[in-house]
């Protein structure tokens, strides 16, 4: 059965009291046209690819038709924003449509962004332009197919309404699948405004069993635990430890998100909220993908650390929970290992590398790597899928010509040695080995410049570089001859493009 039929909805969130949301509808959009669909993630909801389908999604994108069953809502919620807390944010420009729960028994909540003004847009249009949405529908599924925890992005939608940032855009939507759109903020909004010990322990105590319960609830004793000490602390914990291991991903992939404000980070350790997000082209530990991060806060290299710090502030946001606050420290501390340990296993992998016992010689090595790597501003994807290709009895010579477009240092030979040596004592035999190596090593990323030159296409009509790129993003591993240029270094002014938040 086609879920557009409706009678597969469960709005669990409407049920909540009045006071976490406020109930309204989209606004239309004028004359909406399809940009882009993705079968994959329609496929998560028992959508068919039919033109049905698609003429149907494009009216509930614009906000021209709904979707049976779904109940639209603003959530209402606060964060830290570049270290300042602002007390009141939410849904200023999308809108919660419901929980739409598929064949299996999955609950998917279909999020509309751009949807346009609600009680928390403050002074903005709550619109969306082409080229956020397009931005976002790219990088969720990229990193989806990269195996990296991410929400999804079912479809783009234009139309001729207007908005103006630095010029006339058109108004666009992008439809969001998550399993949740709960937020680290939606936490400290009831932790901080609330009135009063009692509303803000009932408040908080309302979010939290509802959240464990909808998204937690498997946790082993969780159910035996919950609404205890120990049961908050086992949700607390998780949340640290998907947290710490979706950016040890980011850090291994080369990803930069941009905005790790805390209303950007989802309860559930997915990526959420893709502003001016980057992959990197040259390896760069100072990357700032966000040109209006003056200060840095959010640079590449900063990311470890601000995941952490996030997970503070949701650790304060929880203390009423708590009889015992030490168990939130606890908690919390278990984060700098989880990351480290998650880091250096996807950067062994992707070396080839089974971990050995010295395991200070591996990290040495890794090491070692990121500082020729940086030194040298090599292409990071690159190097690693033709490091992918080495064979412990290749000459070093000879690979060294490989790589030395791409890494140009008097370090690299002494590196590619040590290299040698520690995987002749690795339990991989080399086809093995460079097999794993090309399933962990991307030939394909979603490079600015590629996404740029989407962006264009589409603002003048034609989506059709928007669905070759998909072709490459959801299989990068693969070799796709047809698409090689996609595999290539980027032309200097792809290196130079500035993506702000307003993108």
């Amino acid at each position: 059965m086609n879920n557009l039929d409706g009678g597969h909805f469960n709005n669990t969130y409407s049920r909540l009291p009045d006071y976490f949301y406020t109930r309204l509808d989209p606004t239309p959009l004028e004359n909406p046209r399809l940009v882009a669909y993705s079968a994959s993630a329609g496929h998560l909801l028992g959508l068919e690819d039919t033109p049905g389908t698609r003429e149907t999604l494009t009216l509930i994108g614009s906000g021209n038709r709904a979707w049976p069953g779904s109940e639209p809502l603003a959530m209402v919620y606060s964060g830290h924003q570049f270290g300042a807390y602002n007390p009141r944010l939410g849904d200023g420009r999308g809108l919660l449509l419901g929980e739409l729960v598929n064949t299996r028994g999955e609950k998917w909540d279909l999020h509309l962004k751009g949807a346009g003004q609600t009680p928390y847009s403050r002074f903005g249009d709550g619109r969306a332009v082409l080229r956020s949405c397009i931005r976002e529908y790219l990088a969720s599924e990229a990193l989806h197919h990269l195996g990296i925890p991410t929400t999804r992005a079912l479809c783009v939608v234009t139309s001729d309404t207007p908005v103006y940032r630095e010029n006339r855009e058109a108004g666009s939507t992008l439809l969001r699948l998550a399993k949740s759109h709960i937020r680290f903020g939606h936490f400290e909004y009831f932790f901080y405004s609330a009135q009063g010990e009692k509303q803000r322990y009932e408040a908080l105590k309302t979010l939290a069993d509802y959240t464990i319960e909808q998204h937690f609830h498997d946790l082993e004793g969780m159910t035996a635990m919950a609404g205890s000490d120990r049961g908050y602390q086992l949700f607390y914990s998780e949340v640290v430890r998907r947290t710490a291991t979706l950016i040890a991903r980011w850090q291994a992939a080369g990803f930069a998100h941009g905005v790790m404000n805390t209303d950007n980070m989802s309860i559930i350790g997915d990526t959420f909220d893709y502003g001016p997000y980057g992959f990197m082209d040259d390896f760069n530990w100072h990357y700032i993908c966000n040109h209006s991060d003056h200060s840095g806060r959010y640079a590449f290299s900063q990311q470890p650390d601000i995941g952490y710090w996030n997970c503070g502030r949701l650790g304060q946001a929880l203390v009423p929970l708590f009889d015992d606050v030490e168990l939130i420290q606890k908690a919390l501390d278990q984060y700098p290992q989880i990351y480290t340990q998650t880091y250096t296993r996807l950067m062994l992998d992707k070396l080839g590398l089974v971990i050995g016992e010295d395991k200070e010689e591996d990290a040495e090595l890794v090491r070692d790597l990121l500082q020729l790597l940086h030194d040298s501003r090599s292409d990071y994807t690159l190097f690693f899928r033709t490091l992918s290709h080495f064979s412990t009895n290749q000459p070093l010579e000879q690979l060294e010509k490989q790589l030395e477009p791409l890494v140009n240092h008097a370090s690299l030979a002494p590196w590619l040695d040590k290299y040698r040596e520690r995987l002749r004592r690795n339990p991989l035999d080399d086809q093995n080995r460079q097999k794993r190596m090309k399933q962990v090593n991307p030939k394909f990323i979603l490079r600015n410049y590629l996404a740029q030159q989407a962006i264009e296409q589409a603002e003048r009509g034609d989506y059709r570089e928007i669905d070759n790129l998909m072709n490459v993003l959801v299989s990068p591993y693969d070799e796709h001859p047809d698409f090689e240029h996609y595999a290539q270094k980027p032309p200097e002014w792809g290196k130079k493009l500035e993506i702000s938040c307003s993108s």
